[in-house]
């Protein structure tokens, strides 16, 4: 159902971009030739620009081509001058480059075709195929590489007669030196070279494969195409990055914010920022899509590498094979929290809570202060949130932002906002556990939301705001952080008021809501860059007006709690607004077209990024625990939907708390019971005539 015609990057139209990748290796992209040619990723960002091609001799271009994009592999259809060819190819889970290709002569004289590859790199071993390694200093690394081919005489070229055929079947398989030794690899590319039924029953194994990983996730269908079009999407996205490099400080699996390409492309040499790495700002947001698969060793990975990722401090920080980085903001105690009470898995979580403890404990104790409990950052893109006006606005939001006497350090609503759901989550871990420290830990949330609640909310332009770090003054810009502490659940109806800026059109309510900043700030700028100057480039972040996927979905999800504690007055909207966000997930709001990017433009939703099947945000959960209504608890099942005019809707293949759970809807019955229906191990325990609220005690 997501298959489509030719992906590519809007900033380098020729490239074509790959569906499947390895626990190891990915092509950020591929050149339109037959092979791996383009920029060829190996852990993390390399620029590895051929591991090998096809030459018909006299070819130079493989343009137009006859490009269709699916999830499994990528197929290529071209003629040329005397020949056709066709190409199906993909990487496999265990780290296959595999092209399979058919080439016929419709020409009158021979076609000579030979396989190349990198040769100050890679050399002609004996009986054909290629083998050597890639350094990789960066990293620490060199990667054994070894080519097989079905056909040994490509090596020296191949000749195909006039209307001559031929299948090539060729493989490389990756590695690392020292670690995965040549017999194993070539073992592993002959797998597919070897393979005397041919290229159809290669590619329709390896279909069956990789779609044997979402045959395991749970199904969403509805009346609405979208809903469902973007619910597959977003497993696609969990899936395509998906990785598990089992080397180094990375030995578990995880998955990344994004395998594209913000960096430079020069060959083995890749600067700037990259995706391909355990980004802490990220992470809670996988668990939350990732509880919901039923494997459990995807989210022991994800907060095993948190944890080795965590420094003295108790911070935790983005993690490389081969070292730390800075740490970033994030609500990994909540999230470990949700993860929790879908698996239940009280060893890992005993493994785990201490080092929950250390961040809420370090986070407080190095960004905290005495006359409360908000936490100060002191560097504005900590919170993944770079250059939000408010940290210049004690300076008239001056020009030169570059200049470090006018910024001012903040005491941030996300910020302390994320350390209130930390201390929650590591109470109520401590909590199923029998912890002694429960009491001191929920005393600590409770302080935080005072503070939130008494010191970041101003009652005449309702809203919650950030601070001055040392004498509190509130920095009177509208920031999407402002929404924050009602994602949070813990306001009270004296600020029902400023969850209705969302709504405004002079502020959030921009034709591709939900803005970085109100659009009513002096330095709002709905592309980015500041007043005016894009000194981070046109793709840059700067969050000063710009739509983020990231806070959308913690806008949405704090639009449908707030909807569910006002008698659900704001279903509709949510309903509009979640629709609006499923939108963005496709180039041109064309559903043939999936693409999801870091950011938008709040005005336009032209996309401003182009790190495509960008994992820096949730959906699926939204469905789950919004759409359908399910909410998983410590000792019960609530079902609480919020009501967005679905004819139907189920949902199956639920495995939470040791049971499986089906939820459905329908209108006029049907093939679904009619009403509102929960099911558990297979027998009805809840039902309503109509959408409501349910329990059913576990």
């Amino acid at each position: 159902m997501l298959a489509s015609g030719k992906r590519s990057l809007r900033t380098l139209p020729k490239a074509c971009l790959l569906g499947p990748t390895g626990a190891r290796l990915w092509a950020d992209y591929v050149e339109p030739v037959p092979g791996f040619a383009g920029a060829i990723d190996f852990i993390h960002k390399l620029n590895i620009p051929l591991l090998y091609t096809v030459k018909p001799e006299g070819c130079r271009s493989f343009e137009p081509a006859n490009v269709s994009w699916f999830p499994s592999h990528l197929k290529t259809e071209f003629e040329g001058p005397g020949f056709r060819y066709t190409e199906k190819k993909f990487i496999s889970w265990d780290d296959c480059a595999v092209s399979c290709q058919v080439w016929e002569n419709t020409g009158e004289r021979d076609l000579v075709l030979k396989l190349d590859t990198d040769s100050a790199k890679l050399q002609v071993r004996e009986g054909g195929g290629f083998s050597g390694v890639f350094d990789v200093p960066q990293y620490e690394f060199r990667i054994r590489t070894e080519i097989e081919s079905n056909q040994p005489e490509l090596v020296s070229g191949l000749v195909l007669s006039p209307n001559g055929r031929v299948e090539l079947i060729v493989a490389a398989a990756l590695g690392i030196e020292g670690a995965d030794g040549e017999d194993e690899l070539r073992r592993r590319a002959e797998r597919f070279t070897a393979n005397e039924s041919g290229m159809d029953e290669i590619i329709t194994k390896q279909q069956s494969d990789y779609q044997s990983w979402f045959d395991r996730t749970p199904r969403f269908e509805s009346s609405d195409p979208l809903l469902d079009k973007t619910w597959q999407y977003r497993w696609f996205v969990l899936r395509h990055n998906l990785a598990d490099p089992r080397w180094g400080r990375l030995q578990h699996p995880l998955f990344y914010e994004g395998r594209s390409h913000k960096m430079s492309k020069t060959p083995f040499e890749p600067k700037g920022w990259e995706f391909s790495k355990m980004i802490p700002l990220t992470v809670p947001m996988h668990l939350l899509e990732a509880r919901w698969y039923p494997d459990n060793a995807l989210g022991k990975g994800v907060m095993s590498n948190m944890k080795a990722s965590q420094d003295d401090e108790g911070f935790y920080r983005c993690l490389f094979v081969n070292q730390t980085l800075h740490s970033y903001a994030n609500f990994m105690g909540w999230a470990a929290y949700q993860y929790y009470l879908v698996h239940r898995d009280i060893a890992f979580i005993r493994e785990i809570l201490p080092s929950l403890k250390a961040q809420v404990n370090g986070e407080g104790q190095k960004l905290g202060n005495r006359s409360d409990k908000l936490l100060t950052e002191y560097t504005h893109n900590r919170t993944g949130k770079e250059y939000q006006p408010s940290y210049w606005y004690f300076h008239q939001f001056p020009k030169d932002i570059k200049d470090p006497n006018t910024f001012t350090p903040l005491k941030r609503v996300d910020r302390s906002v994320y350390h209130y759901l930390n201390s929650t989550g590591v109470t109520r871990l401590c909590e199923a556990l029998g912890d002694a420290e429960a009491p001191q830990y929920r005393e600590l949330a409770g302080e935080i939301r005072c503070d939130i609640l008494n010191k970041m909310w101003d009652a005449d332009s309702t809203f919650f705001y950030d601070l001055h770090y040392e004498n509190d003054d509130k920095a009177f810009v509208k920031n999407v952080v402002g929404f924050y502490p009602y994602w949070a659940q813990i306001t009270e109806s004296e600020h029902d008021e400023g969850l209705l800026h969302a709504f405004v059109d002079s502020e959030f309510n921009t034709p591709c809501a939900f803005p970085s900043v109100s659009a009513d700030c002096p330095v709002y700028q709905p592309e980015g860059g500041w007043q005016g100057h894009f000194f981070k480039g046109r793709n840059g972040c700067v969050w000063d007006g710009p739509t983020w996927p990231y806070t959308n979905s913690i806008v949405l999800d704090a639009l449908a709690a707030e909807s569910k504690r006002r008698q659900h007055t704001l279903d509709e909207r949510f309903g509009y607004y979640l629709r609006e966000y499923a939108m963005l997930h496709f180039s041109n709001r064309d559903l043939k077209r999936p693409y999801l990017v870091e950011h938008y433009s709040s005005q336009t939703g032209e996309a401003l990024s182009d790190e495509v099947d960008y994992n820096h945000s949730y959906y699926i959960d939204l469905l789950i625990r919004h759409v359908a209504g399910l909410t998983i608890e410590e000792k019960r099942i609530v079902l609480d939907p919020v009501n967005i005019s679905l004819d139907y809707f189920y949902l199956s293949g639920i495995h939470a708390a040791g049971h499986q759970i089906d939820v459905s809807y329908s209108k006029q019955g049907g093939s679904l019971p009619q009403g509102y229906t929960l099911t558990v191990d297979g027998q009805i325990v809840c039902s309503s005539e109509r959408l409501a609220r349910m329990e059913y005690n576990l």
